[in-house]
């Protein structure tokens, strides 16, 4: 990925530091985080959360974040969560270089589901694996790894040993131990059509019996 295709995030230097801080960023649609940096020390920054969102839902894992003059290529380190709402409430970012590989972890996705010969015979597709752990120069890493499922039959599993990863990625998962997908077939609900039939029939013959014997005390009361 070149520059040109990054996108960039601007930081604001913050000296203060701690929970109220943070809260007063977090009202004013600002994050608190934190950069780590290449024989630097660590630097404590906000960001505009909703171009912070904008930048990370575009897929992108190497970003530009530009801090006064400096703009420097990162990767997210560490993101917190709220617990309840599920925003952002602090964020962590790594300054790396673009030429030392890291680590990284990328979401995987499937591609040919739909013409795979198992889910075309009804069978049900189970996307287990969604994440890979992979090893890369930072300009390599890519938004996500997808791979070919498109010839799984039903009842056969796809593993990791089996897909066609990029030459210049390097898994770190287990390629023999990790499953991406299976397809099973449907599980169908047997009903108990005899033993319905059957009830239904005993108790009409029930309420046959109920009509008759009502029949006869009736006449016996004339009598």
């Amino acid at each position: 990925m070149s520059a040109d295709d990054r996108a960039t995030i601007e930081l604001s230097t913050r000296e203060s530091r701690g929970s109220r801080e943070g809260r007063r960023l977090r009202k004013s649609g600002n994050l608190p985080g934190i950069l780590y940096g290449r024989g630097r020390d660590p630097q404590a920054f906000s960001v505009n959360e909703r171009e912070l969102r904008a930048a990370l839902k575009a897929g992108h894992a190497l970003l530009d974040a530009k801090l006064g003059s400096d703009t420097v290529p990162v990767i997210v380190k560490d993101q917190q969560h709220h617990p309840v709402r599920g925003g952002f409430t602090h964020i962590d970012l790594l300054e790396v270089d673009l030429k030392q590989s890291i680590q990284s972890v990328v979401p995987l996705e499937l591609s040919g589901v739909e013409e795979a010969p198992g889910v075309v015979q009804g069978g049900v597709l189970d996307h287990v694996t969604r994440e890979l752990n992979i090893e890369a120069l930072p300009t390599d890493i890519p938004d996500s790894v997808v791979i070919d499922v498109s010839a799984l039959e039903l009842n056969e599993t796809f593993l990791l040993s089996s897909a066609t990863i990029p030459s210049n990625l390097t898994v770190l998962d287990d390629p023999d131990e990790t499953v991406i997908a299976t397809i099973t077939p449907p599980s169908k609900a047997e009903e108990p059509v005899d033993e319905v039939e059957e009830e239904t029939e005993l108790v009409g013959e029930g309420e046959e019996g109920a009509e008759g014997e009502g029949e006869e005390s009736e006449e016996g009361d004339e009598e």
